[in-house]
């Protein structure tokens, strides 16, 4: 399922543990590796592009990049390695280098430095995670985000709509390569029920709930017919707070999730609620966009 795998890279310590993910993932589906370095000039010169910059300053924030691509190919310690070193916009650039390469998966830090290199920050992560038609998963260099023992207990966040399972078949290909317990979890925000200062009638609740719970054992089913140990679990409140919550308390290695889900009652899967886990995750998010695998 994944051929070729993308890691952007500026040299952060985010962005390399987003590499030792891409390089476990690569093993597991023995995928290649394409690491590059964006060099964003025109940000970078900042008020002093409008005299123009020299060429000892360009050459020196390529040398910056290089020096980050050669960080990760270290990292890698593997033979099967592309890189390059590209000059653009960022975003724009990523996403070009991934369509062209026909990149399965992109590897991203959820933080990176600040200044001229500050193209890998959480706002341009999760732009790459909206327009990617590729998976992307996403790491801040956190304890808990180590790559460890690999991926033994995956998180798949569902409500049982459309945009949610569109990351059911990537989180469940990492989870069959890995041989981890699958955890089918949603979460009833009953927010939008009522009226502010009133009461959720006992009836709506329960409803919610019971389509909740089908959810999770249609998406647990899939888990255990590739003989995957699935678990579910149902929980009512604010959807990143919960499911954050969840995943600490069960020590849950990855999180799969699509960035839309369904609107009203069931929106805990909007893309709002994806870049929360992406922020605050201890451990990686892969994140799906529905809309860009809805045609795969």
């Amino acid at each position: 399922m994944y051929d070729r795998v993308l890691v952007p890279t500026d040299g952060s310590d985010h962005a390399l543990r987003a590499a030792e993910h891409a390089n476990a993932l690569a093993t597991a589906f023995d995928a290649t590796v394409h690491v590059v370095a964006v060099v964003d000039v025109q940000t970078a010169a900042g008020p002093f592009d409008a005299g123009g910059v020299s060429e000892a300053f360009v050459t020196r924030l390529e040398e910056q990049g290089e020096e980050a691509v050669q960080a990760v190919r270290a990292t890698l310690g593997r033979n099967d390695v592309r890189t390059a070193t590209l000059r653009g916009e960022p975003v724009e650039t990523i996403l070009a280098y991934a369509d062209d390469h026909e990149v399965d998966l992109v590897a991203m830090g959820t933080h990176g430095r600040t200044g001229v290199d500050r193209y890998l920050t959480g706002s341009v992560t999760e732009r790459v995670v909206s327009h990617s038609t590729a998976p992307v998963v996403t790491a801040r260099a956190t304890e808990g985000s180590r790559v460890g023992d690999g991926y033994e207990q995956v998180l798949l966040p569902t409500d049982g709509s459309e945009p949610a399972a569109a990351a059911v078949e990537p989180g469940l290909a990492v989870a069959a390569r890995a041989g981890a317990r699958v955890h089918a979890v949603t979460v009833v925000d009953t927010s939008d029920a009522a009226a502010p200062d009133e009461t959720v009638p006992e009836g709506v609740t329960a409803n919610l709930e019971s389509k909740a719970a089908a959810a999770t054992e249609r998406l647990a089913a899939q888990a255990r017919d590739r003989g995957l140990a699935a678990t579910t679990a149902v929980r009512t409140g604010v959807a990143a707070r919960s499911l954050l919550a969840y995943a600490d308390d069960h020590e849950v290695d990855l999180v799969a999730m699509g960035t839309a889900g369904r609107t009203g009652l069931s929106q805990h899967l909007l893309g709002s609620t994806t870049e929360r886990l992406i922020r605050h995750a201890a451990m990686p998010v892969l994140a799906v966009t529905a809309r860009d695998r809805a045609g795969d």
